[in-house]
């Protein structure tokens, strides 16, 4: 048995300004910003699906072109994610490339595959616990702070790098593919409504279907 919720209370909440409402005020303007209230963020799960797909697929040119191109002692060589790791670590750059592997491969997967496992469940998953797919999410949240790091260590690099005679680096067209796949899936998490988790956990529990308006 799940703890009350605002709804079964009727009680709704501005997606906008958290403006606390009345049930009876749903599908009108909110009372302190004016946006339209509905009990949960509208057509969330499709919303979150689209945003996924899209990233996934940007996902892919992100990993297989040049995110950068390393000129070193007149050798120009062009590099994805992964080679430009190893690049780094040749380098000596151990620890710069440990930030961009973890920050360019570990980070957008995770985040990819958590809002994939999340949808799932909440559209019929059974078997994961509703406390697990919460911190689940919060997690998603939390990494996404530091989805830019490593476009932001290559731009640094870029800045450091070319006051060197011996070597530069600029940006490639994977560095663009990859800020937008940066980007989307902090949409897609943005647009996510936590809140069906438990609706779905209430939905098995009195065979309902859930709140996504």
């Amino acid at each position: 048995m799940i703890a009350t919720r605002a709804i079964d209370k009727g009680i709704i909440t501005c997606h906008s300004c958290h403006y606390l409402a009345s049930i009876d005020d749903l599908n009108t303007p909110c009372g302190r910003c004016g946006s339209t209230l509905h009990i949960r963020r509208p057509q969330s799960i499709m919303r979150t699906w689209l945003l996924l797909i899209t990233a996934t697929i940007l996902y892919i040119p992100a990993n297989l072109l040049p995110i950068m191109t390393v000129n070193y002692l007149g050798m120009t060589t062009p590099s994805t994610i992964m080679e430009g790791v190893l690049t780094f670590i040749h380098m000596g750059d151990w620890f710069v490339g440990g930030v961009v592997f973890t920050a360019s491969i570990l980070v957008p997967s995770m985040k990819l595959l958590g809002l994939a496992v999340l949808l799932i469940y909440v559209q019929r998953g059974r078997h994961l616990p509703p406390k697990v797919c919460t911190i689940m999410f919060r997690f998603i949240e939390w990494i996404g702070r530091w989805s830019m790091l490593d476009i932001f260590v290559i731009a640094i690099m870029v800045a450091l790098v070319n006051f060197g005679n011996l070597s530069t680096i600029t940006a490639d067209w994977g560095a663009l593919a990859f800020g937008s796949v940066v980007i989307i899936t902090m949409l897609a998490a943005i647009s996510f409504d936590p809140r069906l988790i438990w609706d779905h956990v209430e939905k098995i529990e009195n065979n309902e279907k859930p709140l996504n308006e």
